[in-house]
């Protein structure tokens, strides 16, 4: 990529400076945390741009933007816990206003097979990701091998992960809520529909931001935003989207993983659409999660392939 294409990507720290923390996604509060948001502590680099650090040399505006973002956090976290309340049937507040979600529904059945590969998606839920653990090393040294085929394979902490769109100089410390599986979701996308994956990586399509966002933070908020848009926390998904993708899922075992790939494409094409830059993130993660949800209730659709983005999607 030349230098004329470089763009400046922000970089993302924990909002509450926690660093390498896994969550539960059994428990539905667990999920509610927001994973892309300003550095704060921890050494954390406020700015993301592998020859560039010190982008911002007004501090004071610095800290307006890091507050004001930490505060939009707060707002979205407290907006989703009061809707849980009116939408609750056994709560109070629900009886009085009979509120009803269009994306909740019924549960189903599961059929054996089904069943199987729920619980083989659930189990992999459940896997943090370890950044002592070999197979996981393996792993992050394997996306780097994929984004990047003819360099070679930086340390597992160097500033070259930063160029991938990490927070930092060790990914491990980025995998807050996400999981192995988040990484597992980039492999996926890099080996199966690697032209897509490249340009999204380098951002080569369409007019974009000053202030991009970071790929691989990007990539973890993506399968953070599928669990919970899939009820994939409940022990049986209930919504319409989840019931529709356990049918997608009986069709393929790697629904999950494919369903991620479209959502990727997708957010990208909106952040060009909306004109995003970073500070917008959040709100066009909730514009992909609304189309996405349309697009999987459609009557024609059958498989992954069949939604509409997926044509979108080059190998």
């Amino acid at each position: 990529m030349s230098i004329s294409n470089l763009r400046r990507r922000l970089h993302h720290g924990d909002v509450d400076g926690r660093k390498n923390e896994h969550v539960d996604i059994s428990s539905a509060d667990a999920l509610n945390e927001p994973l892309l948001g300003s550095s704060h502590g921890n050494g954390g680099s406020e700015v993301y741009d592998p020859r560039r650090q010190d982008l911002w040399d007004d501090d004071r505006k610095k800290e307006q933007l890091h507050w004001s973002f930490l505060f939009s956090n707060l707002i979205a976290q407290w907006a989703q816990w009061l809707a849980n309340i009116i939408v609750g049937s056994g709560s109070i507040i629900g009886r009085l206003f009979p509120f009803s979600l269009d994306n909740q529904s019924n549960p189903v059945d599961l059929s054996p097979l089904q069943e199987e590969r729920l619980n083989t998606l659930r189990r992999r839920l459940q896997i943090p990701f370890d950044g002592s653990r070999i197979e996981h090393q393996d792993a992050l040294r394997q996306l780097w091998r994929l984004a990047y085929p003819t360099r070679e394979i930086p340390p597992l902490k160097s500033e070259l992960w930063k160029e991938m769109g990490w927070q930092g100089t060790d990914p491990s410390t980025d995998f807050r809520g996400g999981g192995l599986i988040s990484l597992e979701n980039l492999i996926f996308f890099a080996r199966n529909y690697p032209k897509s994956f490249q340009m999204l990586l380098n951002k080569v399509q369409g007019q974009r931001s000053d202030w991009e966002y970071p790929f691989a933070v990007a990539g973890i908020n993506i399968s953070f935003m599928l669990i919970q848009m899939l009820d994939l926390q409940s022990t049986v998904p209930s919504s319409k989207s989840g019931i529709r993708f356990l049918e997608l899922l009986g069709r393929d075992e790697n629904a999950f993983d494919r369903l991620y790939c479209v959502a990727f494409r997708m957010l990208d094409a909106q952040w060009l659409v909306k004109r995003a830059s970073y500070m917008e993130f959040n709100e066009v993660m909730k514009s992909t999660r609304t189309q996405l949800e349309r697009e999987l209730v459609l009557e024609d659709v059958l498989a992954v392939e069949d939604l509409p983005s997926y044509t979108m999607l080059d190998k």
